[in-house]
C-alpha cells in the first residue's frame, strides 16, 4: 500500500495527492500534522528515504531557526525534534513497499509509482 504524508495546506502536498489520485493505485493518506508519526515510523520513513534525519528538516520553519538551528543534535534528537513539531517534517513524503520520495518537486512522486 502506497502512503502519503500529506499536509493540506501546501499546495506542493496537494500536487503530490493529485499526481498519486490520477495514479489509479490505492494509497493511503496520512495528515501528519493531525496524526503525528512515532519515532518508531519517522525512522522506517526515513530508512525508506535513505536520509539523515537532518535532511527531512524544514530548515526556514520558525521553530527549526529559534530553537534548534545552530545547535549540535543528535539523530535521535532531530526526530524527537519532528515529533514534537511536526511542521519541520518535509512534505509530502510518498512510501511505497520499501522506497519513498519527497515530493519536492512533485514529480518525484512519479518514480516511486
Amino acid at each position: 500500500m502506497i502512503k502519503i504524508y500529506h499536509n493540506p495546506r501546501c499546495s506542493k502536498s496537494r500536487e503530490g495527492l493529485e499526481i498519486l489520485e490520477n495514479s489509479g493505485e490505492k494509497f493511503e493518506v496520512i495528515k501528519y500534522l493531525d496524526t503525528v508519526p512515532d519515532e518508531t515510523e519517522l525512522k522506517e520513513v526515513l530508512k525508506c528515504l535513505g536520509m539523515a534525519p537532518i535532511d527531512l528538516v524544514r530548515k526556514n520553519e520558525k521553530i527549526w531557526k529559534e530553537e534548534y538551528k545552530g545547535k549540535s543534535m543528535s539523530d535521535e534528537e532531530i526526530i524527537r525534534a519532528m515529533i514534537e513539531h511536526p511542521r519541520l517534517i518535509e512534505r509530502p513524503i510518498v512510501v511505497k513497499n520499501a522506497k519513498a520520495v519527497i515530493g519536492r518537486p512533485p514529480e518525484n512522486i512519479k518514480n516511486i509509482l
